[in-house]
């Protein structure tokens, strides 16, 4: 991330909630994809005086929002996220490594009590003096997991063949951090 710490200084970059956005879209009956979002997270990004990156970052899965009360019901049951006793799901980067004009954040990522390594696409767009509240620095992210490899492998077939709720996921993460004085 040698270019990109180039721009973001050294220091504590908080992630703004109100200018981000955690999403998620899965298959479900085979043919469409159910989109949502968490609503609550946070996180930082901090830039060490050598330059290097590392990111933490928290989500509250009780805050999960697909616009349908019964389905984030299910979603923050045992069957799913199992909120009750899993309430956060947790990043910690290892580390960030150049791919041509993106990089690759890897780390670790908990959900439902189980960490396993997972390694995000990144684009980092760039820093912007802000609005009178200090810079500010935007990066879009994504990954997609096997929703098995956390614990979650509720089954749930259809007769036609296949299932109501797909085996990969696509995190989206489009972030906005503020760096703090």
């Amino acid at each position: 991330m040698t270019t990109a710490t180039a721009q973001l200084a050294t220091g504590t970059w908080t992630i703004d909630p109100v200018h981000s956005s955690v999403g998620f879209s899965v298959r479900h009956l085979v043919v469409s994809k159910v989109r949502g979002e968490f609503d609550t997270f946070s996180g930082a990004i901090t830039v060490a005086e050598d330059g290097t990156p590392s990111v933490r970052a928290e989500i509250a899965v009780d805050s999960v929002n697909t616009r349908n009360e019964q389905r984030d019901a299910h979603l923050k049951s045992a069957d799913f996220f199992d909120a009750q006793n899993h309430p956060v799901a947790t990043f910690a980067s290892t580390a960030v490594r150049a791919d041509g004009d993106r990089y690759i954040l890897d780390g670790d990522f908990t959900l439902k009590g189980i960490t396993r390594p997972i390694s995000l696409d990144l684009e980092f767009n760039g820093v912007n003096p802000g609005m009178g509240h200090g810079e500010v620095a935007g990066f879009e992210a994504s990954v997609v997991l096997n929703r098995k490899d956390f614990g979650i492998d509720i089954d749930m077939p259809l007769e036609t063949g296949g299932a109501v709720v797909g085996d990969k996921v696509t995190i989206t993460l489009e972030i906005e951090a503020l760096k703090q004085s």
